[in-house]
């Protein structure tokens, strides 16, 4: 993937510095400030959900996510230990609550667990690498802070559109991962 970017910066920087030399520089100076001033603001936000997230664990909260979630969790889910459903529930109360990439700790623990000593990927560990890429959000927070950094008029009405469709994503998400894994282990099982 690195090579990938790699080229596309690449080209773009001879095809901006073709057709138009002189502003080439300016543009990739400007490019690069907005680049680290996004990054430092995104920062802050990710160190205040990372943040509570420890508060969370270390309150033993997850504990009440757990048993809240419990039943999803026990059917796509049936052969967990009790610390990877924690990190299962951790991890999905985060991405309902539109954490970002501060969720992705709890679900490498999740998938860890999951892969068990076996360390062979099963229909358990697409389903939480699913989970921990398309997700159901009520409130996308990081993309209203990011909105909100950006000046937008109405932030928040990107809400009733991320419940939609990230819900639809992970309907379809669930059962193509659940049917493929059905697959999968039955030819592995021939």
């Amino acid at each position: 993937m690195n090579a990938v970017w790699s080229a596309i910066l690449i080209i773009g920087l001879i095809i901006l510095m073709i057709i138009d030399p002189n502003n080439a520089f300016a543009t990739m100076l400007d490019g690069s400030e907005k680049a680290i001033s996004l990054s430092i603001k995104l920062w802050a936000v990710y160190a205040l959900w990372l943040g509570i997230l420890q508060i969370i664990e270390d309150t033993r909260l997850s504990k009440v996510f757990q048993k809240v979630l419990s039943p999803l969790i026990n059917l796509l889910f049936p052969n967990a230990d009790e610390y990877t459903k924690e990190q299962i529930a951790i991890n999905i109360a985060s991405n309902i609550l539109g954490m970002g990439n501060a969720c992705t700790p709890s679900g490498i623990n999740a998938i860890g667990g999951l892969a068990g000593k076996r360390n062979r990927i099963n229909s358990n560990i697409a389903t939480m690498i699913m989970f921990n890429t398309a997700n159901i959000q009520l409130i996308p927070t990081t993309i209203i802070g990011i909105r909100v950094l950006h000046q937008s008029i109405a932030p928040s009405s990107i809400i009733i559109p991320t419940i939609i469709t990230s819900l639809a994503s992970v309907v379809l998400g669930v059962v193509c991962c659940k049917l493929c894994g059905k697959m999968f282990d039955r030819g592995e099982s021939k």
